[in-house]
């Protein structure tokens, strides 16, 4: 099978659609290739929260938010720590986009349709220092309708250039190889795969029916990362992180597997910062799994206790919610895989929510009423579901049984109940006053100082062995494997660079297989709310700078 477009695009997630959306609008035919059945259109993003990182918005202001694009770049610089050679694209990348987060970006979004919580959440605090990492004021906006709501606007706008005959979709396409006349990428040829009507996220077959090969003028690879190969995780592990996790579950689906970007690094592009990702500490074995070791992250409030595998406080400022990486590092380094919260169940009420669009449906239902109950008391329908089936959940009114659970929960006497005794009390003894020295209870206070925390994300200080707050719950955590920061290395334009520095012809990338812009443009750590509107970015960039070069 051959076809003929103006551009193929290889991958029908956010940044792809993004970028057939721009091209069409611009006239340019434009052939769509993804390995997936067509119920996984839309990619991961189809599964987020919807987290976007804006800067000075109006949701901003209206919760008396102080925010400019002078700050949010000194945040953004100070949190990717930009320290080599070839961060130089990485670096324009950075400030293009935190240009575009001050600038048009709402305003763009607003006019495709989407609508945004009113609460801003403060991701990534940080606690380092005003230079170091972190965001410096709340700057996570979730989108009303969570991860479908931030595709349908793209997916309707392809589709209807599917109508007219300016798009082609070649789902079950797998993509084997780039062609190259003269040293310029003019194509893919591949296997065509038996179809499967798989529900989206689940493994799909990957028996060969036949072959393909499509040209073009211009070849785009949106194919993701690597979040769902473990093995190539753990190949590009860095050292600075201590050993990669035995254990692991993963927060992307299988197919998130890193193949174009070693197809496109034998057609000759670069690939830079491989060692550079983004994995989470706060991982659930999901009780319903979709796809394979399937995962769930705790968007957590600041107030659990966090415990190492053997029960030992993590340092400050190892908070939940305040640094994702260092954490990361830090428990890699313990010589154990997991590590656990400790928290009441009133923390949980208030705290706790659950990374995902399915796990939010009053959101992504954009259910007024139902967003309205999360201020009553109780928590969440998704956490109390996981709380009562989740294996990593264990409830007790007790520390001594609580003590008893975590142990049998993992097979290992590793908590010893006297030493976690004594750390409990002596942070409770620190609410006896509005003043201590425990930096963790300094860091809920500051967080109750912002409304949005007040009112939804932070629970009132109080003892973690009050009766009145109990059950006592311990949350065994996992490494949940996400996102690839590092990628193809490219310039402002999109277009892929050869190892010289020098511009491969024809080949484009965006989204996470180009590290969201540059070969990664969150150099070490992200700020989150900055994924979804990365692969934005970048598609849109990748799409226009090709229209105006045909």
């Amino acid at each position: 099978m051959t076809h003929e477009a103006d551009v193929i695009i290889v991958g029908a997630g956010l940044a792809g659609l993004v970028a057939a959306a721009e091209l069409a609008e611009a006239g340019r035919s434009v052939i769509v290739v993804e390995q997936e059945p067509e119920a996984s259109l839309g990619g991961q993003a189809f599964w987020s929260f919807g987290g976007l990182f804006l800067v000075d918005s109006p949701e901003q202001r209206r919760m008396k938010i102080r925010d400019s694009r002078e700050l949010a770049l000194r945040d953004w610089m100070g949190t990717a720590g930009f320290d080599r050679e070839e961060d130089h694209w990485p670096r324009k990348w950075a400030e293009a986009y935190v240009d575009f987060a001050a600038g048009e970006k709402r305003a763009w979004l607003w006019e495709r349709g989407l609508r945004f919580f009113p609460v801003v959440g403060w991701a990534e605090r940080g606690g380092y220092g005003a230079i170091g990492h972190g965001n410096s004021v709340p700057r996570f906006h979730v989108t009303w309708g969570t991860g479908p709501a931030v595709v349908e606007p793209f997916i309707q706008r392809v589709r209807n250039a599917e109508t007219r005959g300016l798009v082609t979709f070649a789902f079950r396409h797998q993509v084997d190889g780039l062609t190259l006349t003269n040293g310029v990428v003019d194509g893919v040829h591949g296997t065509v795969l038996e179809p499967s009507a798989v529900e989206r996220g689940r493994p799909s077959s990957r028996t060969a029916v036949g072959q393909f090969a499509f040209r073009a003028q211009a070849v785009i690879v949106t194919s993701g990362g690597i979040g769902g190969n473990h093995e190539m995780v753990r190949r590009n592990w860095p050292p600075r992180l201590g050993p990669a996790p035995a254990r692991m579950i993963s927060g992307v689906p299988a197919h998130v597997d890193g193949r174009m970007l070693g197809i496109a690094q034998e057609a000759g592009g670069a690939i830079i910062n491989p060692d550079r990702m983004w994995h989470y500490t706060e991982g659930l074995h999901n009780w319903a799994p979709i796809w394979p070791m399937h995962g769930i992250r705790i968007l957590p409030g600041p107030s659990s206790l966090w415990v190492d595998a053997r029960g030992r406080r993590l340092p400050p400022p190892l908070f939940p919610g305040f640094d994702t990486l260092g954490t990361l590092e830090h428990i890699a380094k313990t010589g154990y895989d997991h590590t656990w919260f400790v928290l009441t169940q009133r923390i949980i009420e208030k705290e706790f929510a659950l990374s995902g669009s399915e796990q939010n449906p009053d959101l992504t239902g954009k259910s007024v009423r139902q967003v309205l109950g999360r201020v009553l008391p109780g928590a969440p329908g998704p956490v109390e579901a996981f709380k009562k089936n989740g294996v990593d959940f264990v409830v007790q009114r007790t520390l001594p049984e609580l003590v008893r659970g975590m142990n049998a929960l993992t097979g290992e006497p590793l908590i010893d109940l006297t030493a976690l005794e004594a750390e409990i009390v002596a942070r409770d003894g620190q609410l006896e006053n509005p003043f201590g020295k425990d930096a963790q209870i300094t860091a809920i206070r500051g967080a109750r100082n912002y409304l949005g925390d007040k009112l939804i994300r932070v629970a009132k200080p109080h003892r973690l062995l009050d009766p009145a707050a109990g059950p006592l719950i311990a949350v065994r955590l996992s490494i949940l494997t996400r996102k690839t920061l590092g990628g193809l290395h490219t310039d402002l334009s999109a277009r892929v660079l050869r190892p010289d520095g020098q511009v491969l012809p024809g080949l484009y990338a965006a989204g996470e297989a180009a590290g969201f812009g540059g070969g990664g443009m969150h150099g070490y750590r992200a700020l989150e709310g900055t994924f979804l509107r990365g692969c934005i970015f970048s598609g849109r960039t990748a799409g226009r700078a090709i229209a105006a070069s045909l």
